[in-house]
């Protein structure tokens, strides 16, 4: 990591003094493209429901945890946040909608977990996870950053055609033999394992915007995959190191202020959208 700290302290950026600061940077730096990866599938499957249920029920992750007796909650919110994305999956091509389903099992999961931490007034020392502060990211938390973002673009690498014939046209999968409900079964379990991993740095409150709004962006002015994952990883990239900045020099929520980038982003891609045609 020193090599890395000296290489940082080369940027013109004064808030890179700080340690805490450059882990941030760091942080950022790996969430932005690990966002873009799976958020261009999100938003192409309309999953945008769905990843905002994983965000709240993290609050019954955290709640078992808590119950369990464990100082660190995130193996249970990463337990619960796989069970709740392949509940879904299962329950959700029955007959009833799908929001309607994603919405039952997000009330439900958030209601419970707001249960067992609110016992005897507890909620108020976990309310940070509702915002969240990537300020507080350990060395530790980078590096698992780091291999979940491995993983991601390893499964990338192996499903993608499966992942995007599946989010086009689930028959024409099928009837090209191939798995389809595999193949959404793991996709979920990413989605899920990168929600839970970043809660605590971005905040429930806004995971699912930053999951989202780079890729709607994107989405709106792109016309092949090829250009919609990049465009989404530099909008990414751009929302997350503008809002890390914002946020030091304003004192604001990091995540928040970030969200607010890539929202200035969707309307400038909506609105150049809107022109060209």
């Amino acid at each position: 990591m020193e090599w890395i700290n000296t290489m940082l302290e080369l940027l013109p950026f004064s808030f890179l003094q700080y340690d805490f600061m450059k882990n941030a940077f760091l942080a950022v730096l790996l969430l932005a493209p690990l966002f873009a990866l799976l958020g261009t599938m999100t938003v192409n499957n309309n999953m945008a429901f769905f990843s905002d249920a994983l965000g709240h029920s993290a609050l019954t992750g955290i709640g078992i945890g808590t119950l369990l007796g464990l100082k660190e909650p995130l193996f249970c919110m990463i337990a619960f946040g796989i069970f709740l994305s392949l509940a879904i999956t299962k329950v959700k091509d029955g007959t009833t909608s799908s929001d309607t389903i994603i919405s039952v099992f997000s009330s439900t999961a958030m209601a419970i977990g707001i249960v067992i931490l609110s016992q005897e007034g507890g909620f108020a020392k976990f309310s940070s996870y509702l915002i969240g502060d990537v300020l507080t990211v350990t060395q530790k938390d980078l590096l698992l950053i780091f291999v979940v973002l491995l993983l991601s673009y390893f499964i990338w690498a192996l499903l993608y055609n499966s992942l995007l014939l599946v989010s086009v046209n689930p028959s024409l999968a099928v009837s090209r033999n191939v798995n389809a409900r595999f193949t959404e079964n793991v996709f979920v379990v990413l989605v899920a394992i990168t929600v839970m991993v970043s809660i605590r740095l971005m905040g429930i409150l806004t995971i699912n915007s930053l999951l989202i709004l780079p890729a709607a962006a994107a989405r709106n002015v792109v016309t092949n995959a090829k250009a919609y994952h990049w465009l989404t990883t530099a909008i990414g990239l751009i929302s997350a190191l503008s809002g890390l900045v914002l946020s030091y020099e304003m004192g604001t929520s990091a995540g928040a202020s970030i969200v607010v980038v890539a929202a200035l982003f969707f309307f400038i891609t909506f609105f150049m959208a809107k022109i060209n045609k």
